[in-house]
């Protein structure tokens, strides 16, 4: 009997959550409730022969038989399979060691997010425990094929992964961040199970925690990659897997050298746009001299954490308040601020699929003079209101669409939408100042610069310092805030390639319809067909938007 659409994305959707349980767990799928990522190679070679079958299968459905929404159905599952195959083949986990992404410091904000309805999955976390141990047992015995492949860590990220690690390691168990969880349900024992977690803290998770610092500190360290040989470029292999990256990230053919090509241009055009509002903002349109200004003058940057937090909530109040004369659907869930001192800069978390939390949008506050005021309401509308709430909660709340729809993220969809939103706020008058819109310009200064220099550590051969140096010259970010951006774009290949290049094309794709329609285009409508059917590939929502706004 031959596959359905219907049938083919559930069984997608199923293996989806099956490689992902911390995912599905955050989903409230609380069938994966007892278990976390295996990270072993065989895990990986099991996935890829799972994803290239349901290729197979997608490709072999009748195109004849398929209305328009299952037709994106199978596109996006094709895409979302066949790119996914090339990052796993690329073998990332052999070469993992991540200060600023790795295990050893996100868990303790993932585990606190993890929701703990009733006893039963209660008692599941305990084996979520002693699985996340066999993760980091795991880490290290892919770092040790790594080092057999030729293939090492940064010395950087070595360096750092071991401080944290052993930082975990001394920390007293009854002390460990990850006993920071959700609150648990009336009815359930807290003093019996907290210690049945401090027994999977001390059997497991620190165990294999000191099994990878081991293997990285004995063995890794030493051949750990120098400051000048950071990118992909000087792996075995590693022009492939940037490449890899670069199709997953942007869902686009675009080659590394056109890439960097783009991210030159956008930068020359960005000076430009400094040097008409800098005589305003800052007196003066000497490009450097504004990037000065804005690093430096006290005047420009926050005093404390609070400050932080009421401007964004100002900032998405505004922004709420506007969206009815812009957007034909509005999302049920509602979006708050919330502080915090660990994570990104700034990033969004989505509501749960059952209602019982809505998206927040998390600000760091753990420096707030490393925040520029002009700086706030351009990530505000990025990661709150228009940006990823409206993109994500919308997608969470579709109806007519497979499961897997709503909740695949296409970095490029996503972060372009985010990032077309920061320009779409000044269009829809939310910025509250000329300051506050010259942070249209900061931030895209960071988006453009992540093009040229993520294209230039793993496919060019750029240094670390040379990246740096690259973006101190070209925005108004300090070296304390390039340093670490740099370290993250080394660490996550491509995927600082996604925010400008998904921009770009929604852009390209709003003007193509706008020349198509003339006084009958309608923005509303436009947002719709961008929005309104889930985190999509750039390619089929190009399709998509052609096949609505013709």
């Amino acid at each position: 009997m031959s596959d359905s659409i219907d049938s083919l994305a559930a069984d997608y959707f199923a293996a989806w959550l099956a490689a992902g349980p911390t995912e599905a767990h955050l989903l409230s799928e609380y069938a994966y409730a007892g278990k976390y990522e295996d990270l072993s190679r065989a895990e990986e070679d099991r996935r890829i022969a799972e994803l290239n079958g349901f290729v197979d299968r997608a490709n072999a459905l009748p195109d004849g038989e398929l209305d328009a929404q299952q037709r994106i159905t199978r596109d996006v599952l094709i895409s979302d399979a066949s790119t996914s195959v090339g990052m796993l083949r690329a073998r990332f986990a052999e070469f993992a060691a991540d200060p600023l992404f790795g295990p050893q410091t996100e868990l303790p904000l993932v585990v606190g997010m993890l929701s703990i309805p009733d006893a039963e999955v209660a008692d599941a976390m305990v084996e979520k425990y002693r699985a996340i141990g066999k993760s980091f047992s795991d880490l290290a015995e892919r770092q040790r094929e790594g080092l057999a492949h030729g293939r090492s860590s940064a010395r950087f990220a070595v360096e750092g992964t071991i401080a944290q690690l052993k930082e975990n390691l001394a920390t007293p168990v009854e002390k460990d961040p990850l006993l920071g969880t959700s609150k648990l349900p009336d009815g359930v024992d807290a003093d019996a199970w907290r210690r049945r977690m401090v027994e999977a803290i001390e059997t497991s998770i620190r165990p294999g925690m000191a099994a990878y610092l081991e293997v990285l500190e004995n063995e890794g360290l030493g051949k750990a990659r120098p400051d000048d040989k950071v990118g992909l470029t000087f792996l075995d292999g590693g022009d492939a897997d940037y490449d890899a990256t670069l199709a997953y990230y942007t869902t686009t053919t675009k080659t590394a050298k056109e890439i960097h090509e783009i991210g030159l241009e956008q930068v020359a055009k960005l000076a430009d746009e400094y040097r008409s509002l800098g005589p305003e903002v800052v007196g003066t349109d000497d490009l450097q001299g504004i990037f000065t200004a804005l690093r430096t003058d006290p005047k420009l940057h926050f005093e404390n954490a609070d400050q932080l937090v009421e401007a964004s909530k100002v900032a998405m109040d505004r922004a709420w308040k506007a969206i009815p004369s812009w957007f034909e659907v509005l999302p049920k869930a509602p979006c708050d601020v919330q502080p915090t001192t660990t994570g990104a800069k700034a990033f969004y978390f989505p509501p749960a699929p059952d209602g019982s939390r809505g998206g927040i949008f998390y600000i760091n506050v753990e420096d707030p003079h490393a925040w520029g005021t002009f700086e706030l309401e351009s990530m505000a509308f990025h990661e709150g209101i228009p940006g990823h709430h409206l993109q994500i909660a919308i997608a969470s709340e579709l109806t007519g669409v497979p499961e897997i729809r709503k909740h695949l993220n296409n970095s490029a969809y996503a972060e372009g939408w985010g990032l077309y939103s920061e320009r779409l706020a000044d269009e829809m008058k939310l910025y509250g100042s000329s300051l506050d819109r010259m942070g249209i310009f900061s931030a895209d200064s960071l988006r453009a610069c992540r093009l040229v220099v993520d294209t230039g550590l793993h496919a060019m051969g750029w240094s670390r310092q040379q990246a740096v140096d690259y973006m101190v010259q070209n925005s108004p970010m300090t070296e304390a805030i390039c340093k670490p951006e740099v370290d993250r774009y080394i660490l996550s290949p491509g995927q600082a390639t996604s925010y400008m290049i998904g921009r770009l094309e929604i852009l390209r794709m709003r003007s193509e319809a706008k020349e198509r329609q003339g006084a009958s285009f309608d923005i509303k409508k436009f947002h719709s067909a961008v929005l309104d059917s889930g985190s999509l590939p750039l390619s089929v929502l190009d399709r998509v938007v052609r096949s609505r706004l013709g």
